[in-house]
């Protein structure tokens, strides 16, 4: 059996993936109307990894004798005055993602339950690849700076870069 403190504490996360569903979503929609049709297929792929995220910590809080709960969401930021501002913000978003995660585990270990420890040990994996990509992505978006034949090839890199995590996974 979970413990009250843990279950707020999973449903907190399971809002927080949710979110982040919506936000890459959002940006999926906005590189999809500025032309920029790789970095959208990026996006999608992520907006629908972080639904996969959510899901698999509502069937765990389910499992375990939790009750996970489906709450309002804050809408998402729509509009972007750059491509690079979008990824700043993706980045950003991620560490705020890990240190939520960080905070679980902490929870979990306070709590001394190691079942959840366990379970999470997979998402404090995946926040250290997801940073880790945000921050290639943004460095290279910062190697571009303002050339337009570079933003091209960024875009069909991104192209690539989806084809391949989506087989991948």
């Amino acid at each position: 059996m979970l413990s009250k403190n843990i279950e707020t504490a999973l449903n907190n996360q399971i809002r927080i993936e949710a979110e982040s569903s919506q936000i890459y979503l959002a940006m999926a929609s906005w590189a999809e109307t500025h032309g920029l049709e790789g970095v959208s297929q990026f996006m999608y792929l992520q907006s629908d990894e972080e639904r996969m995220h959510m899901l698999k910590i509502i069937k765990f809080l389910n499992e375990r004798g939790g009750h996970a709960k489906v709450t309002d969401l804050l809408a998402p930021k729509t509009n972007y005055a750059t491509f690079k501002e979008m990824f700043k913000e993706v980045y950003q978003h991620e560490v705020f993602v890990s240190e939520s995660i960080n905070d679980l585990v902490h929870i979990s270990l306070t709590e001394k339950d190691y079942a959840t420890h366990n379970f999470l040990q997979w998402y404090v994996a995946e926040q250290i690849e997801e940073e880790a990509q945000a921050k290639v992505i943004l460095d290279k978006i910062n190697l571009i700076g303002d050339d337009k034949g570079g933003l091209y090839l960024f875009d069909r890199d991104m192209q690539e870069l989806t084809q391949k995590n989506s087989t991948a996974k």
